[in-house]
């Protein structure tokens, strides 16, 4: 089972391939979006219905782990002797504990903006200016520059103009898609660590820092971009979706993930752009490195078969046929390269994506009773960003709230 549909005709061409070898063993791919999708591998583990197996989530796999839902690959990773190392670095060990592992890597994610260069153009905004904007949460730096050229009102005024109305707004110049949760992976993450912040020490430490006043002042300065009028509220935002409004021209840059490149290039009528997210305060670029994985169910009948699947999954034969599709990036050296040339034969650079991976990259935060601190970290940037609560006081309650569920 798994959720992207963008990925779906890659996954059915590796399926052909295991069964064309396997002839005693037939592979059927169910796909869901997000949110059904884990009310679905819930209620499947609950009812004795849950796929064989699944695609995983970093931020979901703690739960399942301590809950005794999945099947520790590490013996069978041994007795075949699968190569681990020829991973991208890091992507393997994020899904062990305590000698245990829980998944083997399919792909790697990292952010980037996504520009409406038809908008940029017309606002004398290059291509280079865009690859090389710097943030800082004061004055915005040269991207909130870029954003107020690129936010019309109705009669055609951008930001910088004393005409500009920033009660009829035609285009925002830029779009935060929401509050993210504990990870806020396209929403804040990038801009709260290239400004100093941190979530955790390590993987797994029960210890968070969401009452970080980098974060706060990251925060602070995200809610302060629909009074300015460069950005929607997040009310609207919520109902319109900010890759929606990128799509209907009412924004003109948004932060995505690079398992969003299909989506732009099959709906975004216009050229566009990717480019790298901009360098903070710290003086780099930061973003979330993110990682999938493969998963068995612990109440699989067909675990021999299913470990087959997954490490077929996780081999070359498979991740270099997924590459081919030029979606993902996946998770063997050597393989977003080709995907990123696949991508560039359709129009598409997407070496954004590579430059960020050479960036500060940081891990999602991974900790047990994850989904109860997702809730809780959400509220209170939810809270933040409506301008209902200042962000120190809103992240101190939460962060100790947080840390008080990991330690339970």
């Amino acid at each position: 089972m798994m959720w992207d549909s963008n990925q779906l005709p890659a996954y059915k061409q590796c399926a052909a391939d295991f069964e064309k070898k396997n002839s005693d063993i037939t592979i059927k791919i169910t796909q869901s979006g997000w949110n059904d999708y884990w009310t679905a591998i819930s209620t499947g583990f609950i009812s004795g219905t849950a796929p064989d197996v699944f695609t995983d989530h970093l931020a979901k796999y703690p739960e399942f782990s301590k809950n005794g839902q999945l099947v520790d690959l590490a013996p069978l990773i041994m007795r075949d002797k699968v190569d681990t190392a020829a991973y991208t670095n890091g992507l393997y060990d994020n899904w062990g504990r305590d000698g245990k592992q829980f998944g083997l890597p399919k792909d790697w994610d990292t952010i980037g903006f996504v520009v409406n260069m038809e908008m940029a153009k017309k606002a004398g905004v290059s291509l280079a200016d865009l690859q090389n904007m710097n943030w800082n949460p004061k004055d915005g730096g040269s991207f909130e520059k870029i954003v107020r050229k690129l936010s019309l009102d109705a009669a055609g005024n951008n930001a910088n103009s004393a005409s500009f109305d920033k009660k009829k707004v035609a285009v925002y110049g830029y779009q935060n898609p929401g509050a993210g949760g504990m990870m806020g992976q396209t929403e804040w993450g990038h801009f709260a660590v290239s400004n100093g912040f941190k979530y955790q020490d390590k993987p797994w430490d029960p210890k968070f820092y969401y009452d970080s006043p980098k974060l706060a002042e990251t925060l602070d300065y995200l809610a302060g971009l629909p009074g300015k009028g460069v950005s929607a509220s997040l009310e609207n935002t919520k109902s319109l979706g900010a890759d929606a409004m990128f799509v209907a021209k009412k924004v003109a840059i948004v932060p995505q993930g690079s398992w969003m490149i299909t989506y732009f290039k099959d709906n975004a009528k216009f050229d566009t752009a990717w480019v790298p997210l901009p360098t903070g305060p710290t003086g780099s670029r930061a973003t979330m490195f993110n990682g999938l994985a493969d998963s068995i169910w612990v109440g699989s009948k067909v675990q021999p078969e299913a470990w087959k699947w997954v490490k077929y999954l996780g081999s070359a034969d498979c991740q270099s046929v997924v590459a081919g599709y030029g979606v993902v990036f996946p998770a063997i050296k050597g393989m977003a390269e080709k995907a990123i040339a696949v991508q560039k034969s359709k129009g598409v650079d997407s070496s954004a994506f590579l430059t960020m991976a050479k960036s500060k990259t940081y891990l999602p935060p991974i900790a047990d009773s994850g989904s109860e601190v997702d809730e809780v970290i959400k509220a209170s940037i939810e809270a933040v960003l409506m301008n209902k609560s200042d962000a120190t006081s809103a992240l101190k309650a939460a962060n100790a709230k947080a840390n008080q569920l990991v330690k339970q």
